[in-house]
């Protein structure tokens, strides 16, 4: 708006605020403070409503479109400076424009919950630390088994040894340290010091890194004397050599084959540079092994971010990076943003894997998003996997990354024998064949260890009633209810609802009530009658909630205190069990038919990363697959060809059916509590998106989510397709502009998710 004559001059300051709002908020700014003071990116409180939120500028200005008078004054500046570099800057408005998502909350999503509160970004360092003794140094952890925090705490001092540890890199590795700190302080095996008290200001990045690197050149696992053979050699010398300038690699590894020790050989020279180095895995299980082989190699500062960490933890973490305390971040999804003072590389781990795909509010992928970050830093991103994405192999294809393949395993370790097992009328024992069943007497009787794969929690994925057919469906939901035995109880996996298991028919009244189908529980109960002189361990969901029981099962295994172990796809990728000889996977066809054109890839890739769990050692691993369709195509192409030429079948299939990655999609999805909303909203926007002349966009729908239902609401999706990437995007900025003008927009849930990893 033009300045009135006469009129005072006023700085405006125009904000993203983390609301559901495709827009900008003018506030003016106090008086006494210069335009110059204020850099883009800074965190600031403002009044919204009815009450005060964080705010982040974007830019100030003279002028706004709305009356001086209505504009409010901020309430304080929380920062001197932004807590983020130009370049992450960029990265966000960069994000908010692909995802076509509200940039407020593209800007939350780059910093912990604490300073998304508005709290102090200042990193307060430790007065103290601790050190072992000579009587620290002298005594052997298993000492101290009947007291396992300690002996967990004095062997984590004995791997750091010499270098001394700080409260919070104590906290860091359990935040409830302080009493086995305590009882080794009592005991004289840990002293504790004065640790330099320096300002943060003091700390950089330079004095951090120029901690001596470990010259400890011992591997360990699978890695152990390891001679770097060719392939691993010609990998990290094409990374160390792009170091200081933007590429994209995507090392394709078999299982077993080293990709780790290619990563860590790569991050040492990372390191010497004195940069920085962020590794992001899909899923918190995989940190633990990680960390523990990172800690091992490099004496340098690592700090981790993941969500079974507390805000405080998470919030040090970032601070960390940021301040360039820390020099490696291992870390989830979420830990993409966090900014870096000296970024040297990225790396993603298993970059196939969905879990890198937020499904929920900003719905980016981390691994399409860290490519950008990468470009922008000017700094190679490696992509690591087994079986990677039939995107990124495209993309390899097209010579887009440049495709490093390690297709031997590590040491002596030979590539498991994989086997179909027909179970056609087959008598089988809550899902296992006597034949399977045979097999895994046969390894169990050699000492050696047998893991047992099945995707499926609980007990039984139906309960029914074999006098009339009745099933226990979710009321708000349009699934079945699952069977929790050990529980007694039935719940809903998609919106968690639970109740009671009933001893009778509600139909019929006399009905037998019937377990139909198999989950963890009940191949548990099943091999435990089998075997009963044996240890198992079952690894899922249901098993893993409680802190550090993940760690204690996976030191149990390791230790050869399990003889079976049992799980879902937390135990598919990234474990190194060296005893295990013999992997079954005993439902293999539940993945073989779906409507879902992702559901291929994502079975191929759970059959090899499951089987690449045998046999990692020096004894032979054999994979049996429980199959009733021992001619289906994709299994015997797995079994005979191996991924990589499934994958190239799979891309041929993909380009005939125009399908992703040689076309480009995005899924509004719409839901409500009646179903005529959200039908209706689509059908509008289609209508409306539909008018964009200039646009080539494919617009097919509306239709009902393949689940319609779910937690109560009846959901809808409208699927736009597009050959050309640019035509796409035009067409979704058109239809988000105008969305707000479609009648229903304000009384259904809506969501735009662009690059969609399933179309439910």
């Amino acid at each position: 708006m033009p300045k009135l004559p006469g009129e005072a001059s006023h700085l405006i300051l125009r904000v993203a605020i983390a609301v559901p709002l495709y827009r900008l908020f003018d506030y003016l700014a106090p008086n006494e403070v210069d335009a110059n003071d204020l850099a883009p990116g800074i965190r600031l409180e403002v009044p919204f409503g009815t009450g005060k939120k964080i705010a982040y500028l974007i830019e100030t200005s003279q002028h706004s479109e709305i009356s001086l008078d209505k504009l409010k004054p901020i309430e304080r500046i929380l920062d001197d400076k932004p807590l983020l570099s130009a370049k992450d800057i960029r990265l966000l408005h960069w994000a908010s424009r692909y995802y076509h998502h509200p940039l407020g909350e593209v800007f939350s999503a780059a910093f912990p919950a604490s300073l998304r509160k508005g709290k102090t970004s200042s990193l307060q360092l430790p007065s103290l630390a601790y050190a072992l003794t000579d009587a620290g140094m002298a005594t052997p952890a298993e000492q101290l088994k009947r007291s396992p925090k300690q002996q967990q705490a004095l062997a984590h001092f004995q791997r750091h040894h010499p270098a001394s540890l700080s409260e919070p890199e104590l906290a860091q590795w359990d935040e409830n340290w302080r009493s086995a700190i305590k009882a080794l302080l009592a005991k004289g095996l840990l002293k504790q010091i004065a640790s330099e008290n320096l300002s943060v200001s003091q700390h950089t990045v330079e004095n951090a890194l120029a901690t001596k690197l470990s010259t400890n050149e011992t591997t360990f696992d699978d890695t152990n004397n390891l001679q770097l053979n060719t392939e691993q050699q010609k990998a990290i010398t094409a990374v160390v050599n792009s170091l200081g300038k933007f590429a994209v690699f995507l090392l394709e590894g078999v299982t077993g084959s080293g990709k780790t020790e290619v990563y860590m050989q790569i991050i040492r020279s990372v390191l010497e540079r004195g940069q920085q180095v962020l590794v992001l895995v899909p899923e918190i299980n995989l940190t633990p092994q990680l960390e523990e082989r990172f800690r091992q190699r490099f004496s340098v500062a690592l700090a981790l971010s993941h969500s079974n960490l507390t805000d405080k933890q998470r919030h040090s973490a970032w601070l960390n990076m940021q301040q360039g305390i820390s020099a490696i971040l291992l870390g989830t999804r979420s830990a993409l943003f966090t900014p870096l003072k000296k970024p040297g590389l990225i790396i993603l781990d298993e970059e196939h894997d969905a879990s890198f795909k937020q499904q929920e509010g900003f719905r980016f992928s981390a691994r399409d998003v860290a490519i950008m970050r990468g470009k922008l830093l000017n700094i190679p991103v490696l992509l690591g996997s087994a079986t990677p994405s039939l995107e990124s192999l495209h993309n390899a294809n097209q010579q887009r990354y440049q495709h490093l393949i390690l297709s031997q395993r590590a040491g002596n370790a030979l590539k498991p024998r994989l086997h179909l097992l027909d179970i056609r009328n087959k008598k089988l024992q809550h899902g296992l064949s006597e034949a399977l069943i045979n097999e895994l007497r046969s390894v169990l009787a050699n000492g050696e260890q047998v893991l047992i794969f099945l995707n499926r929690r609980g007990f039984a994925p139906t309960l029914i009633c074999h006098g009339c057919g009745w099933v226990a469906r979710c009321r708000h939901c349009d699934a079945n209810m699952v069977i929790h035995n050990y529980e007694n109880l039935l719940r809903c996996h998609h919106c968690g609802r639970e109740q009671r298991l009933i001893p009778n028919c509600p139909a019929c009244k006399t009905g037998e009530l019937m377990a139909l189908g198999l989950g963890t529980e009940r191949v548990e109960e099943a091999l435990r009658e089998l075997f009963p002189d044996k240890a198992l361990v079952r690894l899922d969901r249901d098993t893993t909630q409680r802190k550090g029981s993940l760690e204690r099962y996976l030191t149990q295994i390791n230790n050869g205190e399990a003889d079976i172990i049992l799980g879902t796809q937390m135990l598919a990728k990234g474990h190194h069990f060296p005893n295990v000889t013999l992997v079954a996977i005993v439902d293999v066809d539940s993945g073989l038919f779906s409507i879902d054109y992702h559901a291929t890839e994502r079975l191929a890739q759970m059959i090899t990363q499951v089987s690449g769990r045998a046999g990692r050692a020096e004894k032979p691993g054999k994979v049996i697959l429980q199959t009733r369709h021992p001619d289906h195509t994709l299994l015997n192409t797995l079994i005979r060809e191996g991924y990589s030429h499934f994958a190239q079948i799979a891309l041929a299939e993909r380009k005939e059916a125009a399908l992703p990655p040689f076309s480009y999609h995005a899924l509004l999805r719409a839901q409500a509590g009646n179903p005529n909303l959200p039908l209706a909203f689509l059908q509008a926007a289609a209508t409306l998106a539909k008018t964009y002349k200039a646009s080539q966009t494919q617009i097919l729908g509306p239709v009902p989510a393949p689940m319609e239902k779910r937690a109560g609401l009846y959901r809808y999706q409208l699927l736009f397709q597009s050959d050309k990437r640019s035509d796409l995007q035009l067409c979704l900025t058109e239809l988000i502009t105008n969305i707000d003008s479609i009648t229903h927009a304000k009384k259904i849930r809506w969501s735009l998710d662009v690059d969609p990893v399933d179309l439910f």
